[in-house]
Protein backbone atom coordinates (compact mmCIF):
# COMPACT_ATOMS: atom_id res chain seq x y z
CA UNK A 1 0.00 0.00 0.00
CA UNK A 2 2.76 2.59 0.79
CA UNK A 3 4.60 1.81 -1.95
CA UNK A 4 2.26 1.75 -4.27
CA UNK A 5 1.60 5.34 -2.77
CA UNK A 6 4.82 6.42 -3.02
CA UNK A 7 5.08 5.82 -6.84
CA UNK A 8 1.95 7.70 -7.67
CA UNK A 9 -0.36 7.23 -10.40
CA UNK A 10 0.77 5.61 -13.78
CA UNK A 11 0.79 7.74 -16.37
CA UNK A 12 -1.03 7.42 -18.95
CA UNK A 13 -4.16 6.88 -17.07
CA UNK A 14 -6.61 4.23 -18.00
CA UNK A 15 -9.23 2.11 -16.83
CA UNK A 16 -10.60 2.63 -13.21
CA UNK A 17 -7.78 5.18 -12.71
CA UNK A 18 -9.07 7.41 -15.41
CA UNK A 19 -12.61 7.06 -14.25
CA UNK A 20 -11.63 7.75 -10.96
CA UNK A 21 -9.83 11.30 -11.96
CA UNK A 22 -12.69 12.59 -14.57
CA UNK A 23 -15.41 11.47 -11.43
CA UNK A 24 -13.59 13.50 -8.98
CA UNK A 25 -13.56 16.73 -12.01
CA UNK A 26 -17.70 15.95 -12.16
CA UNK A 27 -18.53 15.79 -8.60
CA UNK A 28 -16.73 18.30 -6.83
CA UNK A 29 -18.96 21.32 -5.58
CA UNK A 30 -21.83 19.30 -7.74
CA UNK A 31 -24.24 19.49 -4.09
CA UNK A 32 -24.83 20.54 -1.19
CA UNK A 33 -25.65 24.54 -2.15
CA UNK A 34 -28.62 26.07 -2.80
CA UNK A 35 -30.03 26.92 -6.23
CA UNK A 36 -27.66 30.74 -6.85
CA UNK A 37 -29.12 33.07 -8.44
CA UNK A 38 -28.97 33.01 -12.23
CA UNK A 39 -29.36 30.09 -14.93
CA UNK A 40 -28.90 27.94 -11.55
CA UNK A 41 -32.01 28.97 -10.28
CA UNK A 42 -34.04 29.25 -12.87
CA UNK A 43 -33.47 25.68 -14.14
CA UNK A 44 -33.66 23.97 -10.90
CA UNK A 45 -36.92 26.00 -10.11
CA UNK A 46 -38.31 24.93 -14.11
CA UNK A 47 -37.72 21.44 -12.55
CA UNK A 48 -39.26 21.53 -9.88
CA UNK A 49 -42.42 22.76 -11.77
CA UNK A 50 -42.35 19.52 -13.81
CA UNK A 51 -42.23 17.38 -10.11
CA UNK A 52 -44.67 19.71 -8.40
CA UNK A 53 -47.17 19.63 -11.14
CA UNK A 54 -46.42 16.36 -12.79
CA UNK A 55 -46.35 18.32 -15.90
CA UNK A 56 -44.23 16.86 -18.06
CA UNK A 57 -44.84 18.15 -21.60
CA UNK A 58 -43.53 21.60 -21.92
CA UNK A 59 -41.28 23.09 -19.24
CA UNK A 60 -42.70 25.85 -17.33
CA UNK A 61 -41.08 28.55 -15.25
CA UNK A 62 -43.26 29.55 -11.64
CA UNK A 63 -46.51 29.38 -13.70
CA UNK A 64 -45.69 30.89 -17.01
CA UNK A 65 -44.63 29.63 -20.29
CA UNK A 66 -41.02 28.70 -20.87
CA UNK A 67 -39.97 28.38 -24.36
CA UNK A 68 -37.10 26.16 -23.47
CA UNK A 69 -36.62 22.67 -25.14
CA UNK A 70 -37.58 19.65 -22.60
CA UNK A 71 -34.75 16.79 -22.50
CA UNK A 72 -32.17 18.62 -19.53
CA UNK A 73 -35.66 19.46 -17.26
CA UNK A 74 -37.02 15.91 -18.14
CA UNK A 75 -33.40 14.16 -16.76
CA UNK A 76 -33.28 16.74 -13.70
CA UNK A 77 -36.75 15.61 -13.21
CA UNK A 78 -35.82 11.64 -13.01
CA UNK A 79 -32.60 12.67 -10.75
CA UNK A 80 -34.95 14.53 -8.61
CA UNK A 81 -37.33 11.62 -8.24
CA UNK A 82 -34.63 8.60 -8.05
CA UNK A 83 -31.76 11.17 -5.71
CA UNK A 84 -34.74 13.22 -3.66
CA UNK A 85 -34.71 10.67 -0.81
CA UNK A 86 -31.09 10.48 -0.60
CA UNK A 87 -30.58 14.31 -1.26
CA UNK A 88 -31.83 17.75 -0.90
CA UNK A 89 -34.17 18.26 -4.07
CA UNK A 90 -32.54 20.91 -5.61
CA UNK A 91 -29.25 18.92 -5.60
CA UNK A 92 -30.96 16.12 -6.79
CA UNK A 93 -32.10 17.78 -9.61
CA UNK A 94 -28.57 19.87 -10.55
CA UNK A 95 -27.19 15.85 -10.52
CA UNK A 96 -28.37 15.32 -13.99
CA UNK A 97 -25.57 18.22 -14.85
CA UNK A 98 -23.01 15.40 -13.57
CA UNK A 99 -24.38 12.61 -15.60
CA UNK A 100 -24.41 14.97 -19.05
CA UNK A 101 -20.75 16.70 -18.32
CA UNK A 102 -19.76 12.49 -17.53
CA UNK A 103 -21.45 11.57 -20.62
CA UNK A 104 -19.98 14.81 -22.56
CA UNK A 105 -15.94 13.14 -21.26
CA UNK A 106 -16.22 9.44 -21.82
CA UNK A 107 -17.79 10.85 -25.75
CA UNK A 108 -14.58 12.30 -26.18
CA UNK A 109 -12.39 10.02 -24.69
CA UNK A 110 -13.49 7.38 -27.45
CA UNK A 111 -13.42 10.17 -29.98
CA UNK A 112 -9.86 10.65 -28.89
CA UNK A 113 -9.42 7.07 -29.11
CA UNK A 114 -10.70 6.51 -32.93
CA UNK A 115 -8.77 9.78 -34.14
CA UNK A 116 -5.35 9.14 -31.95
CA UNK A 117 -5.01 5.61 -30.76
CA UNK A 118 -5.39 3.76 -27.39
CA UNK A 119 -2.37 5.90 -25.86
CA UNK A 120 -3.47 9.39 -26.32
CA UNK A 121 -6.71 8.76 -25.93
CA UNK A 122 -6.77 9.76 -22.11
CA UNK A 123 -5.81 13.52 -23.04
CA UNK A 124 -8.82 14.66 -24.98
CA UNK A 125 -11.06 14.42 -21.61
CA UNK A 126 -8.26 15.87 -19.87
CA UNK A 127 -7.95 18.58 -21.82
CA UNK A 128 -11.58 19.44 -21.26
CA UNK A 129 -11.52 18.96 -17.88
CA UNK A 130 -8.48 21.83 -17.53
CA UNK A 131 -10.56 23.82 -19.27
CA UNK A 132 -11.14 26.85 -16.78
CA UNK A 133 -14.01 27.88 -18.11
CA UNK A 134 -15.60 25.29 -17.82
CA UNK A 135 -15.26 24.16 -14.22
CA UNK A 136 -18.35 26.78 -12.57
CA UNK A 137 -20.60 25.68 -15.62
CA UNK A 138 -20.29 22.42 -15.18
CA UNK A 139 -21.57 22.56 -11.87
CA UNK A 140 -24.76 24.24 -12.48
CA UNK A 141 -28.10 23.10 -13.50
CA UNK A 142 -27.32 24.00 -16.98
CA UNK A 143 -28.94 22.78 -20.49
CA UNK A 144 -26.66 23.74 -22.54
CA UNK A 145 -24.72 20.74 -20.75
CA UNK A 146 -26.88 18.67 -23.10
CA UNK A 147 -25.33 20.62 -26.15
CA UNK A 148 -21.79 19.76 -24.93
CA UNK A 149 -22.44 16.44 -24.02
CA UNK A 150 -24.12 16.26 -27.94
CA UNK A 151 -21.21 17.91 -29.42
CA UNK A 152 -18.38 15.30 -27.98
CA UNK A 153 -21.00 12.56 -28.75
CA UNK A 154 -20.65 13.73 -32.55
CA UNK A 155 -17.23 13.90 -32.39
CA UNK A 156 -16.96 10.55 -31.15
CA UNK A 157 -19.81 8.96 -33.89
CA UNK A 158 -17.86 10.62 -36.66
CA UNK A 159 -14.37 9.28 -36.04
CA UNK A 160 -15.78 6.11 -35.83
CA UNK A 161 -18.08 6.54 -39.31
CA UNK A 162 -15.80 4.23 -41.66
CA UNK A 163 -14.90 1.67 -39.16
CA UNK A 164 -18.28 1.09 -37.13
CA UNK A 165 -21.07 2.62 -39.29
CA UNK A 166 -24.33 1.36 -38.10
CA UNK A 167 -23.19 1.79 -34.37
CA UNK A 168 -21.56 5.34 -35.17
CA UNK A 169 -24.89 6.18 -37.17
CA UNK A 170 -26.96 5.17 -34.66
CA UNK A 171 -24.88 7.73 -32.02
CA UNK A 172 -25.18 10.49 -34.47
CA UNK A 173 -28.44 10.78 -34.22
CA UNK A 174 -29.24 10.65 -30.75
CA UNK A 175 -26.62 13.17 -30.13
CA UNK A 176 -28.50 15.30 -32.89
CA UNK A 177 -31.58 14.49 -31.06
CA UNK A 178 -29.92 15.46 -27.52
CA UNK A 179 -28.87 18.45 -29.03
CA UNK A 180 -32.08 19.58 -30.64
CA UNK A 181 -34.80 18.74 -27.71
CA UNK A 182 -32.09 20.01 -24.98
CA UNK A 183 -30.69 22.73 -26.45
CA UNK A 184 -32.55 24.08 -29.05
CA UNK A 185 -32.33 24.63 -33.03
CA UNK A 186 -29.19 26.85 -32.89
CA UNK A 187 -26.80 24.53 -31.64
CA UNK A 188 -27.86 21.21 -34.03
CA UNK A 189 -26.84 23.23 -36.78
CA UNK A 190 -23.11 22.75 -36.74
CA UNK A 191 -23.68 18.99 -36.19
CA UNK A 192 -26.15 18.06 -39.07
CA UNK A 193 -23.14 20.12 -41.37
CA UNK A 194 -20.26 18.88 -39.91
CA UNK A 195 -21.00 15.19 -40.90
CA UNK A 196 -21.13 15.59 -44.23
CA UNK A 197 -18.62 18.05 -44.67
CA UNK A 198 -15.80 16.18 -42.46
CA UNK A 199 -16.18 13.36 -45.09
CA UNK A 200 -16.22 15.00 -48.27
CA UNK A 201 -12.89 16.75 -47.23
CA UNK A 202 -11.11 13.88 -45.74
CA UNK A 203 -12.61 11.50 -48.87
CA UNK A 204 -13.96 8.71 -46.78
CA UNK A 205 -15.97 6.02 -48.56
CA UNK A 206 -19.65 5.01 -49.16
CA UNK A 207 -19.66 3.45 -45.89
CA UNK A 208 -19.11 6.49 -43.88
CA UNK A 209 -21.69 8.21 -46.14
CA UNK A 210 -24.31 5.57 -45.05
CA UNK A 211 -23.81 6.08 -41.38
CA UNK A 212 -24.34 9.55 -42.00
CA UNK A 213 -27.69 9.06 -43.59
CA UNK A 214 -28.65 7.06 -40.74
CA UNK A 215 -27.79 9.30 -38.20
CA UNK A 216 -29.99 11.34 -39.81
CA UNK A 217 -32.84 9.64 -40.20
CA UNK A 218 -32.07 8.79 -36.48
CA UNK A 219 -32.39 12.61 -35.47
CA UNK A 220 -35.50 12.95 -37.30
CA UNK A 221 -37.44 9.74 -35.72
CA UNK A 222 -36.26 11.01 -32.32
CA UNK A 223 -37.17 14.51 -32.45
CA UNK A 224 -39.75 14.75 -34.20
CA UNK A 225 -42.20 13.45 -31.54
CA UNK A 226 -42.16 15.91 -29.15
CA UNK A 227 -43.03 18.48 -31.13
CA UNK A 228 -45.72 16.78 -33.00
CA UNK A 229 -47.47 16.15 -29.52
CA UNK A 230 -47.20 19.63 -28.57
CA UNK A 231 -48.59 20.86 -31.87
CA UNK A 232 -51.29 18.34 -31.20
CA UNK A 233 -51.87 19.28 -27.61
CA UNK A 234 -50.74 22.80 -27.29
CA UNK A 235 -50.37 24.70 -30.52
CA UNK A 236 -49.99 27.91 -28.99
CA UNK A 237 -46.81 26.26 -26.88
CA UNK A 238 -45.37 24.75 -29.98
CA UNK A 239 -45.52 28.32 -31.61
CA UNK A 240 -44.25 30.08 -28.91
CA UNK A 241 -40.97 27.54 -28.50
CA UNK A 242 -40.91 27.93 -32.59
CA UNK A 243 -41.04 32.27 -32.54
CA UNK A 244 -38.49 32.04 -29.40
CA UNK A 245 -35.81 29.25 -31.43
CA UNK A 246 -36.32 31.86 -34.54
CA UNK A 247 -35.69 34.82 -32.36
CA UNK A 248 -32.00 33.08 -31.26
CA UNK A 249 -30.79 32.71 -34.72
CA UNK A 250 -31.57 36.46 -35.26
CA UNK A 251 -29.92 37.44 -31.60
CA UNK A 252 -26.33 37.44 -32.35
CA UNK A 253 -24.16 40.86 -32.19
CA UNK A 254 -22.73 42.50 -34.98
CA UNK A 255 -19.65 40.12 -36.78
CA UNK A 256 -16.42 41.98 -35.71
CA UNK A 257 -17.75 42.45 -32.10
CA UNK A 258 -18.95 39.11 -32.36
CA UNK A 259 -15.83 37.36 -33.21
CA UNK A 260 -13.40 39.91 -30.80
CA UNK A 261 -16.11 39.07 -28.16
CA UNK A 262 -15.39 35.31 -28.41
CA UNK A 263 -11.96 35.40 -29.04
CA UNK A 264 -11.31 37.50 -25.89
CA UNK A 265 -13.31 34.68 -23.71
CA UNK A 266 -11.41 31.79 -25.29
CA UNK A 267 -7.95 32.47 -23.64
CA UNK A 268 -9.54 32.37 -20.16
CA UNK A 269 -12.46 29.71 -20.83
CA UNK A 270 -10.04 27.31 -22.79
CA UNK A 271 -6.69 27.47 -21.10
CA UNK A 272 -4.71 26.05 -21.46
CA UNK A 273 -6.23 23.98 -24.10
CA UNK A 274 -6.45 27.07 -26.61
CA UNK A 275 -2.61 26.87 -26.88
CA UNK A 276 -2.16 23.42 -26.93
CA UNK A 277 -4.85 23.50 -30.15
CA UNK A 278 -2.55 26.38 -31.58
CA UNK A 279 0.47 23.99 -31.19
CA UNK A 280 -0.94 21.41 -33.01
CA UNK A 281 -1.98 23.17 -35.72
CA UNK A 282 1.57 24.49 -36.27
CA UNK A 283 2.60 21.35 -36.27
CA UNK A 284 0.45 20.50 -39.09
CA UNK A 285 1.35 23.42 -41.10
CA UNK A 286 2.36 21.84 -43.93
CA UNK A 287 -0.71 19.29 -44.08
CA UNK A 288 -3.39 21.43 -43.22
CA UNK A 289 -6.48 19.13 -44.23
CA UNK A 290 -5.23 15.50 -42.42
CA UNK A 291 -7.36 13.10 -40.65
CA UNK A 292 -5.91 14.44 -36.87
CA UNK A 293 -7.09 18.58 -37.32
CA UNK A 294 -9.76 17.94 -40.09
CA UNK A 295 -12.49 16.96 -37.76
CA UNK A 296 -12.69 18.90 -34.93
CA UNK A 297 -10.68 22.18 -37.00
CA UNK A 298 -13.73 21.69 -38.90
CA UNK A 299 -16.41 21.32 -36.16
CA UNK A 300 -14.69 24.66 -34.38
CA UNK A 301 -14.95 26.65 -37.68
CA UNK A 302 -19.15 25.88 -37.95
CA UNK A 303 -19.64 26.60 -34.24
CA UNK A 304 -18.17 30.05 -34.23
CA UNK A 305 -20.06 30.98 -36.82
CA UNK A 306 -23.35 29.39 -35.45
CA UNK A 307 -22.69 31.19 -32.46
CA UNK A 308 -21.73 34.75 -34.13
CA UNK A 309 -25.17 34.62 -35.23
CA UNK A 310 -27.20 33.33 -32.80
CA UNK A 311 -25.38 34.26 -29.53
CA UNK A 312 -23.86 37.40 -28.10
CA UNK A 313 -20.53 36.53 -26.63
CA UNK A 314 -20.60 34.96 -23.48
CA UNK A 315 -18.43 32.74 -21.47
CA UNK A 316 -21.44 30.23 -21.04
CA UNK A 317 -22.27 29.85 -25.16
CA UNK A 318 -18.60 29.40 -25.42
CA UNK A 319 -18.49 26.08 -23.81
CA UNK A 320 -20.00 24.80 -27.26
CA UNK A 321 -16.15 25.56 -28.81
CA UNK A 322 -14.27 23.64 -25.57
CA UNK A 323 -15.01 19.77 -27.14
CA UNK A 324 -13.41 20.43 -30.93
CA UNK A 325 -10.58 22.32 -29.25
CA UNK A 326 -9.60 19.67 -26.53
CA UNK A 327 -9.94 17.18 -29.70
CA UNK A 328 -7.62 19.19 -31.74
CA UNK A 329 -5.08 20.08 -28.93
CA UNK A 330 -5.07 15.88 -28.42
CA UNK A 331 -1.95 15.05 -29.99
CA UNK A 332 -0.25 18.63 -29.04
CA UNK A 333 -0.56 18.29 -25.71
CA UNK A 334 1.83 14.65 -26.12
CA UNK A 335 4.21 16.24 -28.42
CA UNK A 336 5.24 19.27 -26.66
CA UNK A 337 9.15 20.29 -26.59
CA UNK A 338 10.52 19.65 -23.52
CA UNK A 339 10.48 22.96 -22.86
CA UNK A 340 6.97 24.28 -23.23
CA UNK A 341 5.90 20.82 -21.38
CA UNK A 342 8.12 21.92 -18.02
CA UNK A 343 6.72 25.08 -18.01
CA UNK A 344 3.45 24.22 -18.64
CA UNK A 345 4.04 22.00 -15.51
CA UNK A 346 5.49 23.76 -13.44
CA UNK A 347 2.61 26.89 -14.53
CA UNK A 348 0.04 24.51 -13.08
CA UNK A 349 1.29 23.23 -9.60
CA UNK A 350 2.71 26.57 -8.89
CA UNK A 351 -0.72 28.52 -9.70
CA UNK A 352 -2.68 25.63 -8.54
CA UNK A 353 -1.01 25.40 -5.34
CA UNK A 354 -0.83 29.39 -4.53
CA UNK A 355 -4.46 29.28 -4.94
CA UNK A 356 -5.11 26.33 -2.59
CA UNK A 357 -3.23 28.08 -0.01
CA UNK A 358 -4.89 31.29 -0.38
CA UNK A 359 -8.54 29.41 -0.23
CA UNK A 360 -7.43 28.18 3.51
CA UNK A 361 -6.17 31.76 4.28
CA UNK A 362 -9.69 33.10 3.13
CA UNK A 363 -10.91 30.40 5.04
CA UNK A 364 -8.89 31.31 7.79
CA UNK A 365 -10.14 35.24 7.51
CA UNK A 366 -14.00 33.84 7.86
CA UNK A 367 -13.12 31.39 10.80
CA UNK A 368 -11.15 32.84 13.26
CA UNK A 369 -10.60 36.56 11.47
CA UNK A 370 -7.08 36.54 10.67
CA UNK A 371 -6.11 38.39 8.41
CA UNK A 372 -8.14 40.60 10.08
CA UNK A 373 -8.53 43.33 6.54
CA UNK A 374 -9.15 39.73 4.87
CA UNK A 375 -11.64 38.76 7.47
CA UNK A 376 -13.61 42.49 7.45
CA UNK A 377 -13.61 42.41 3.66
CA UNK A 378 -15.40 39.46 3.57
CA UNK A 379 -17.63 40.99 6.03
CA UNK A 380 -18.59 44.11 3.96
CA UNK A 381 -19.79 42.21 1.21
CA UNK A 382 -21.70 39.44 2.81
CA UNK A 383 -22.95 42.45 5.86
CA UNK A 384 -24.22 39.75 8.83
CA UNK A 385 -22.65 36.45 7.89
CA UNK A 386 -21.59 34.74 10.76
CA UNK A 387 -19.16 31.70 9.79
CA UNK A 388 -20.06 28.55 12.06
CA UNK A 389 -17.11 25.72 11.30
CA UNK A 390 -18.10 22.41 9.89
CA UNK A 391 -15.93 19.69 10.93
CA UNK A 392 -16.81 17.54 8.10
CA UNK A 393 -16.01 20.02 5.30
CA UNK A 394 -13.26 20.95 6.79
CA UNK A 395 -11.62 17.18 6.91
CA UNK A 396 -12.92 16.80 3.57
CA UNK A 397 -11.42 19.37 2.59
CA UNK A 398 -7.79 18.55 3.97
CA UNK A 399 -8.07 15.37 2.30
CA UNK A 400 -8.49 17.06 -0.82
CA UNK A 401 -5.37 19.52 -0.37
CA UNK A 402 -2.91 16.64 1.06
CA UNK A 403 -4.16 14.83 -2.36
CA UNK A 404 -3.22 17.56 -3.87
CA UNK A 405 0.34 17.62 -2.85
CA UNK A 406 0.29 13.83 -2.60
CA UNK A 407 -0.38 14.05 -6.84
CA UNK A 408 1.98 17.08 -7.79
CA UNK A 409 5.21 14.92 -5.81
CA UNK A 410 4.92 11.45 -7.05
CA UNK A 411 3.23 12.21 -10.50
CA UNK A 412 6.04 10.27 -12.77
CA UNK A 413 7.67 12.00 -15.32
CA UNK A 414 5.27 11.16 -18.70
CA UNK A 415 3.51 14.02 -21.69
CA UNK A 416 0.60 13.14 -19.18
CA UNK A 417 1.58 14.92 -16.17
CA UNK A 418 1.13 18.75 -17.09
CA UNK A 419 -2.50 17.30 -18.58
CA UNK A 420 -2.98 15.86 -15.16
CA UNK A 421 -1.93 18.35 -13.04
CA UNK A 422 -3.58 20.84 -14.61
CA UNK A 423 -7.80 19.08 -14.30
CA UNK A 424 -7.13 17.92 -10.73
CA UNK A 425 -5.65 21.22 -10.38
CA UNK A 426 -8.99 22.63 -10.97
CA UNK A 427 -10.87 20.08 -9.62
CA UNK A 428 -8.82 21.14 -6.22
CA UNK A 429 -9.70 24.67 -6.50
CA UNK A 430 -13.30 23.70 -7.20
CA UNK A 431 -13.48 21.34 -4.45
CA UNK A 432 -12.16 23.15 -1.70
CA UNK A 433 -14.23 26.08 -2.84
CA UNK A 434 -17.19 24.17 -1.90
CA UNK A 435 -15.83 22.72 1.60
CA UNK A 436 -14.79 26.03 3.20
CA UNK A 437 -16.43 28.44 1.28
CA UNK A 438 -19.85 27.22 0.12
CA UNK A 439 -21.46 28.74 3.78
CA UNK A 440 -20.15 32.91 2.38
CA UNK A 441 -21.35 32.03 -1.21
CA UNK A 442 -24.61 30.49 0.01
CA UNK A 443 -25.47 33.75 2.08
CA UNK A 444 -24.91 35.68 -0.58
CA UNK A 445 -26.11 34.09 -3.94
CA UNK A 446 -29.21 32.58 -2.60
CA UNK A 447 -32.72 34.27 -1.91
CA UNK A 448 -33.90 31.51 0.59
CA UNK A 449 -33.87 33.83 3.48
CA UNK A 450 -35.57 36.71 1.20
CA UNK A 451 -38.36 34.54 0.29
CA UNK A 452 -38.53 32.64 3.06
CA UNK A 453 -39.39 36.10 4.67
CA UNK A 454 -41.82 36.88 2.36
CA UNK A 455 -43.63 33.93 3.17
CA UNK A 456 -43.58 34.41 6.84
CA UNK A 457 -44.77 37.82 6.29
CA UNK A 458 -47.70 36.61 4.42
CA UNK A 459 -50.78 36.08 6.48
CA UNK A 460 -52.69 32.77 6.46
CA UNK A 461 -54.23 31.76 3.79
CA UNK A 462 -52.31 33.78 1.77
CA UNK A 463 -54.10 33.81 -1.33
CA UNK A 464 -53.20 35.44 -4.67
CA UNK A 465 -49.87 37.05 -4.57
CA UNK A 466 -49.01 39.59 -7.65
CA UNK A 467 -45.32 40.96 -8.94
CA UNK A 468 -43.85 43.90 -10.44
CA UNK A 469 -40.28 44.23 -11.61
CA UNK A 470 -39.19 40.68 -10.91
CA UNK A 471 -36.87 38.88 -13.68
CA UNK A 472 -36.89 34.91 -14.01
CA UNK A 473 -34.16 34.61 -11.41
CA UNK A 474 -35.93 35.75 -8.78
CA UNK A 475 -39.51 34.24 -9.71
CA UNK A 476 -38.11 30.80 -10.00
CA UNK A 477 -36.63 31.12 -6.51
CA UNK A 478 -40.11 32.73 -4.92
CA UNK A 479 -41.58 29.82 -6.19
CA UNK A 480 -39.38 26.98 -5.56
CA UNK A 481 -38.45 28.06 -1.78
CA UNK A 482 -41.91 28.95 -0.96
CA UNK A 483 -44.18 27.06 -3.61
CA UNK A 484 -45.44 30.48 -4.68
CA UNK A 485 -46.05 31.34 -8.11
CA UNK A 486 -46.84 35.02 -8.82
CA UNK A 487 -48.81 36.56 -10.94
CA UNK A 488 -48.40 39.79 -12.84
CA UNK A 489 -49.62 42.62 -12.05
CA UNK A 490 -52.79 43.63 -13.95
CA UNK A 491 -54.99 47.41 -13.78
CA UNK A 492 -57.86 46.37 -11.54
CA UNK A 493 -56.32 43.01 -10.40
CA UNK A 494 -57.99 41.15 -7.46
CA UNK A 495 -54.90 39.97 -5.10
CA UNK A 496 -54.28 41.30 -1.72
CA UNK A 497 -50.21 40.74 -1.59
CA UNK A 498 -47.95 42.65 -3.84
CA UNK A 499 -44.21 42.07 -4.32
CA UNK A 500 -41.89 44.50 -6.07
CA UNK A 501 -38.88 44.39 -7.37
CA UNK A 502 -36.82 47.40 -7.72
CA UNK A 503 -33.62 49.34 -7.09
CA UNK A 504 -33.63 51.02 -3.36
CA UNK A 505 -34.45 54.55 -4.35
CA UNK A 506 -37.23 53.84 -6.78
CA UNK A 507 -39.39 52.27 -3.74
CA UNK A 508 -41.25 54.54 -2.54
CA UNK A 509 -44.76 53.49 -4.06
CA UNK A 510 -46.29 50.34 -5.33
CA UNK A 511 -47.24 50.61 -8.84
CA UNK A 512 -51.13 50.11 -9.79
CA UNK A 513 -54.02 51.85 -8.36
CA UNK A 514 -52.51 54.68 -6.61
CA UNK A 515 -50.75 55.32 -3.32
CA UNK A 516 -53.40 55.05 -0.86
CA UNK A 517 -54.15 51.48 -2.22
CA UNK A 518 -51.19 49.56 -0.90
CA UNK A 519 -49.36 49.68 2.04
CA UNK A 520 -46.09 48.43 2.64
CA UNK A 521 -45.74 45.36 5.56
CA UNK A 522 -42.16 44.24 4.58
CA UNK A 523 -39.31 44.80 2.99
CA UNK A 524 -35.59 43.47 2.65
CA UNK A 525 -32.58 42.47 0.01
CA UNK A 526 -30.18 39.68 -0.18
CA UNK A 527 -26.90 40.54 2.14
CA UNK A 528 -24.60 42.62 0.27
CA UNK A 529 -26.92 43.28 -2.94
CA UNK A 530 -27.25 46.96 -3.45
CA UNK A 531 -28.77 47.06 -6.56
CA UNK A 532 -31.63 45.46 -5.89
CA UNK A 533 -34.29 45.58 -2.70
CA UNK A 534 -37.78 43.54 -2.54
CA UNK A 535 -41.11 45.64 -0.68
CA UNK A 536 -44.43 43.43 0.25
CA UNK A 537 -47.15 45.02 0.09
CA UNK A 538 -51.05 44.53 1.07
CA UNK A 539 -53.92 46.30 -0.16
Amino acid sequence: MIASLRQGLRLPPSGWGLAGLLVLFVLAGLIGRDPWKGEDAIHIAATWNILAHNDWLTPELAGRAFDEPPLYYWSAALTGKLLGWLLPLHDAIRFASGIWVALALVALYYAGRELYGQERAAASPLLLASCAGLAVNAHEAQPLLVALAAYCGTLGAITAFTRKPRLSGIFYGVSLAACLLGSGIAPVLPLLAVGPLAIALLHEDRQAWRACLLGWGIFVLLATPWPLAVGLLEPARLQGWLDAEMQQLRSGAPFLQGLGGYFALLPFAAFPTLFIAAWTLWRHRRQPICRETCLPLTLFGLTLVMLLIAYRPKELTALLLLPPLALLATPGALSLRRGADSGLNWFAMLGCTFFVLLVWVGWMALAFGWPEKLASRALILRPGFVHQIEFWAVLAAAAGTLGWFWLITTSPRSPYRSLLHWSMGITTLWFLAAQLWLPWFNYGKSYRPVFEAVAKTLSKPAGCLSESGMGDTQRASLAFFTGIEPQPLHPGGTCRWLLVQDAPDKLAVAPGDGDKAWSAVWQGARPGDRRERFVLYRR
